[in-house]
């Protein structure tokens, strides 16, 4: 599979939050986290579960950069 979008960090399921609606997916991305709001339906098709390895693909048309 290609993808358009340039940043993706590799990273462990820490959690997975199922809602009625919509998942959140905690990924643990070296010391830093990255949680994650997709459906219900994703996350059940993708078969998440803690300790698996995924990527947090980031497309976005604005960046802050903060120091």
């Amino acid at each position: 599979m290609e993808l358009s979008a340039r940043n993706s960090l590799a990273g462990t399921v820490k959690a997975v939050k199922l809602g009625e609606v919509m998942a959140e997916v905690i990924i643990q991305v070296g010391e830093n986290e990255i949680v994650a709001v997709i459906t219900r339906s994703s996350a059940e098709r993708l078969k998440l579960s803690v300790g698996d390895r995924v990527f947090a693909v980031v497309k976005a048309t604005e960046v802050m950069v903060a120091k």
